[in-house]
Formats: C-alpha cells, sequence, structure tokens
C-alpha cells in the first residue's frame, strides 16, 4: 500500500476510491488537519440508497446535497472569485517605441482576466467539488478553477469527490446506466485528466464513491 494511504482511516480506504495528486493527501493532513477531519466525517455520513440513484434528474440528486448538509455547518462555503490583470512596463535602454512610446501608459489592465471561476466549497486553504452526474466537460472546469485559485494563492489543496467506476456494475443491474452516460462525471472520465496534468501544480486529492456507500444495495 502507498505510504500516504495510512494517512486515512482503514474504513475510508476500504469504502472510497482515492487518488493522490502532487502530494495532496500529505498536505491536507499535515497542514489542514480540521478540514481533513471534516471532509472524513462528511465521507462516513454518505448513505445513499436505490431509490435516491434511481431517481430522475441529473444536477438534481439528492446526493450532493448530503455532503452540503455536513459541509455548511462547518463553515465550508461556495466561493466565486473574479479579478483584473494588471501589468506594468519598465523600459531599459534604448529609444523606446510601439508599446514603450514616449505617449504608452506604464502600465496595461486587462479587465475580468480571472472571471467567474467557482468552486463548491473552500474552508481555509482546501477546496472541494463534488461532481455526482454533471457533464464530463465539468471537471476542465473545477481543475482550471482549482489551478487559478492555486496560483493565484488562494487555496493550497484541492479535493474532488466523484463516482467511483466500480457504480457503473451497480447501474446496469439496476437499469439506470444510461442515466449515468460514458459521458458523465465518474473517475474514468477524470483520472486521464489529472495524468494530463489539467491542474497545472495544485495538489489534487480524487475521491471516488462506490458501492459501499449504498445502504440497501447487494450483489
Amino acid at each position: 500500500m502507498d505510504k500516504w494511504k495510512e494517512l486515512f482511516p482503514t474504513d475510508i480506504i476500504s469504502n472510497f476510491e482515492i487518488f493522490n495528486y502532487n502530494h495532496a493527501a500529505e498536505i491536507i493532513f499535515q497542514s489542514f488537519s480540521d478540514e481533513f477531519d471534516e471532509v472524513i466525517q462528511a465521507l462516513r455520513s454518505l448513505h445513499i440508497t436505490v431509490a435516491e440513484i434511481t431517481k430522475a434528474g441529473g444536477n438534481q440528486s439528492p446526493i450532493p446535497p448530503k455532503f452540503s448538509k455536513i459541509l455548511d455547518p462547518l463553515q465550508w462555503r461556495e466561493i466565486k472569485i473574479s479579478g483584473d490583470l494588471l501589468i506594468k512596463f519598465y523600459p531599459r535602454k534604448g529609444k523606446r517605441s510601439g508599446i514603450f512610446s514616449d505617449t504608452a501608459e506604464a502600465e496595461k489592465t486587462i479587465k475580468n482576466y480571472i472571471d467567474g471561476h467557482n468552486i463548491d466549497f473552500i474552508k481555509g486553504r482546501v477546496a472541494l467539488d463534488i461532481e455526482w452526474n454533471s457533464k464530463d466537460q465539468t471537471y476542465d472546469r473545477d481543475l482550471f478553477a482549482m489551478r487559478t485559485y492555486y496560483e493565484c494563492g488562494i487555496i493550497s489543496v484541492g479535493i474532488i469527490i466523484t463516482r467511483s467506476e466500480s457504480l457503473n456494475e451497480v447501474f446496469k443491474k439496476l437499469g439506470v446506466i444510461e442515466k449515468y452516460g460514458a459521458s458523465t462525471t465518474y473517475m474514468g472520465k477524470l483520472i486521464p485528466r489529472l495524468d494530463s496534468r489539467r491542474h497545472g501544480g495544485c495538489p489534487i486529492l480524487a475521491i471516488g464513491i462506490t458501492p459501499a456507500s449504498i445502504t440497501d444495495w447487494s450483489e
């Protein structure tokens, strides 16, 4: 077993699928212990029923609100940021021309350089997104947002909780696999994006919800 997995309680390792990028697990455990414990609490509290899985409606699924019920009272908040980019010019030698002409301003502002980046939950310097059954392109938005927050010095680490690919067999047996299609958010769509470093340097912990969270399901 990878050394970092020893940071997690055994029941979490047994019941969830976990992938660790850029030492995210170590950073959360060592530097943000309160946030780490609260995420563990939310995962332990996750109990899904067959009726909830088969309920109609993609993003209206009752699964994501289960995390809000735990995390909202603990002061995890949905955050959106925007910002302008201020560029300053410092001509050094030679005749000024073009952008460095005598009439040119010494600085330039690009409006809305960072615009509308949204993350489901942030507490301290830890960001958390929940993706149960959205279009898989949503991962690109999530990873870009976390990367931006990280590069702006707002967060130190990100967590994405999504479906494990192992749930697909359950969906097939329940006859709802078309609802949870190949182009929706599950770990098989997230890992290639993480492997290709779409999150940049931002440490990311990817957590997959497995059949172990379904209280009334048995093979």
